[in-house]
């Protein structure tokens, strides 16, 4: 923001710390007034015709805004990406495990992405890798949407589950 001697304009739409409009003046005009209140003359908005500037305490603004960003970073939620792996002839109880993961990384919010992967000529059998991602979607739908369907990249087949939405 250009603030006091680093404004350029020639004429300045000048509103008061109050907010009251005190309507088109000078750049120096503008800046006398400013001085005169022990305050900072502001330039808002730089593109309106003429610019807009306001009168106010510009390092308690400054402050001000801080504030309000460092609020905002505490407020938002992280999503990690968890990955949990399963080979094409996973057994019952690997199968169960690697389920009992998932769904405790779905619970704490995170996303999961299930992966199969094929080793040596198991990727001839492509449709046992996705039998077991529809398994994985089919046991985890009470807790989890699909986000993307199982797809092939390279060795490895994958889909994207992602939390239920909280009502």
């Amino acid at each position: 923001m250009n603030v006091n001697e680093k404004i350029r304009a020639k004429e300045v739409r000048l509103i008061d710390s109050n907010g009251d409009q005190l309507g088109v003046k000078s750049r120096n005009e503008a800046l006398d007034i400013a001085q005169t209140r022990d305050l900072d003359l502001v330039m808002v908005a730089p593109n309106a015709k003429p610019p807009v500037c306001r009168i106010m305490n510009y390092g308690k603004y400054r402050f001000e805004q801080q504030k309000k960003e460092k609020e905002a970073r505490k407020k938002q939620k992280v999503i990690n990406v968890k990955e949990v792996r399963f080979t094409p002839g996973i057994g019952e109880h690997d199968f169960n495990t690697k389920l009992k993961n998932a769904r405790k990384f779905l619970s704490n919010g995170d996303k999961v992405k299930a992966s199969v992967r094929f080793r040596g000529r198991a990727i001839t059998h492509k449709d046992l890798g996705r039998e077991v991602l529809d398994r994985m979607a089919k046991e985890t739908n009470d807790v989890a949407t699909v986000e993307s369907k199982p797809k092939m990249e390279g060795r490895n087949m994958f889909m994207m589950l992602a939390p239920m939405k909280e009502k």
